[in-house]
């Protein structure tokens, strides 16, 4: 049996060899999304709000206001010189925010009072992410707060020497593991998104066999359909294996040669990181031998697989990170195998999680990949390839 297993491993190998160019699509398809997504979405995990073009209408020529300037332009940069007409700067994006320093506003500063009224506005590009927005009207209230803080202090007659800004620490904490970035989400997301992706390459091999009466042949000579199934299954376990690899080749090594930030592997539990990897590997050529068997038609080949892959991709915070979605979006991404390989990853990568932490998921990804074989074993046998 040992002989017989290689002998159809081999022949797998050759089928794979002669198709290059959909080997190659498995390889370089999740490279470039990795590369693409990571530079597309840098900014997004790591906002430049002190690099915005930015510029000031101040309104107001009193000490108060003229401290919230210098605090801010500390913070920011110099602001470009106001434009006649700035608010059609900013509704042409040439302008991403003018703050405007009302009249008014030294005198709310310097009362004992908290002010009631608005004297300092934030106007925006249309197009500007929601997330800058709100990091700089909060940035623009602790502003307003500091200097008011500082005024109180000279008022007493005292000189501040510090800000309110050194009372607060903000960091993302992650055990021991390393700052999050979009490289960091984007190879694992990707990862899992190409090691599904070997359906349409399996399906398309499995149609060919069938049309060319190889499978009648070798079900002829007494083959048991377990032992083809084996012999389909664990070459694309080497594939997936190879994908993992070069993915996270190109995060360490390719995307800071590219601009971006560095995969960083330090720390990470080696033995977590295999058995999620190859636990994703389970689930997605499980799931692929199951629609090679259910399938009939090159067209189905071509259609079924890559369609199911991108909606369990774009449910399953492949495509759209799961903590920006609404909650009843974020519980059907539980039900995405995608979702169980993504979130395993990250327990490992971005987490500092070992085995328990990632236990869940390979739970979930090894009983899909079980359930799945078992499906394509049952299709198999009843339609008597």
């Amino acid at each position: 049996m040992g002989a017989i297993l290689a002998a159809l491993i081999r022949k797998e190998l050759l089928a794979l060899r002669r198709d290059l160019h959909g080997l190659g699509a498995l390889f370089v398809m999740p490279m470039i999304f990795i590369v693409l997504m990571s530079l597309a979405l840098q900014h997004y995990y790591n906002p430049p709000a002190a690099s915005l073009p930015y510029a000031l209408d101040v309104r107001d020529a009193g000490d108060a206001a003229r401290l919230v300037q210098g605090l801010w332009v500390r913070a920011h940069g110099e602001p470009r010189p106001l434009p006649a007409d700035w608010r059609e700067a900013l509704r042409s994006g040439e302008l991403k925010y003018v703050v405007v320093l009302e009249p008014g506003l030294s005198a709310a500063l310097d009362a004992p009072a908290l002010p009631t009224a608005a004297h300092l506005r934030l106007l925006t590009e249309p197009g500007i992410d929601g997330h800058f927005f709100n990091a700089l009207r909060a940035e623009l209230v602790g502003t307003a707060g500091d200097a008011k803080a500082r005024l109180e202090y000279m008022s007493a007659g005292a000189s501040p020497g510090a800000s309110m800004a050194a009372l607060v620490q903000a960091e993302r904490f992650a055990g021991g593991a390393v700052r999050p970035t979009a490289v960091q989400q984007n190879v694992p997301a990707w990862l899992v998104f190409g090691m599904f992706f070997v359906v349409a390459s399996m399906s398309s091999l499995f149609i060919q066999e069938r049309s060319s009466g190889t499978l009648a042949r070798l079900r002829s000579l007494g083959v048991p359909p377990a032992l083809m199934l084996a012999s389909k299954a664990i070459p694309y376990l080497g594939v997936n294996a190879l994908q993992a690899l070069l993915m996270l080749a190109v995060g360490v090594w390719v995307m800071p040669l590219l601009g971006g930030e560095a995969l960083s592997l330090a720390g990470v539990d080696g033995a977590a990181l295999a058995v999620v990897l190859l636990a994703t590997g389970v689930a997605a050529v499980g799931l692929s031998l199951a629609l090679a068997c259910a399938v009939r038609t090159h067209a189905q080949a071509a259609t079924v697989g890559p369609i199911l892959n991108v909606l369990m991709g774009a449910v399953g915070g492949i495509m759209v990170p799961r903590f920006v979605m609404p909650p009843l979006m974020q519980r059907v991404a539980e039900w995405s195998p995608m979702n169980w390989g993504l979130e395993g990853l990250l327990a490992v990568l971005l987490r500092g999680g070992g085995l328990a932490e990632a236990a869940p998921h390979v739970l979930r990804l090894v009983v899909f990949g079980l359930a799945m074989l078992a499906l394509a074993a049952w299709l198999f046998r009843r339609r008597g390839f």
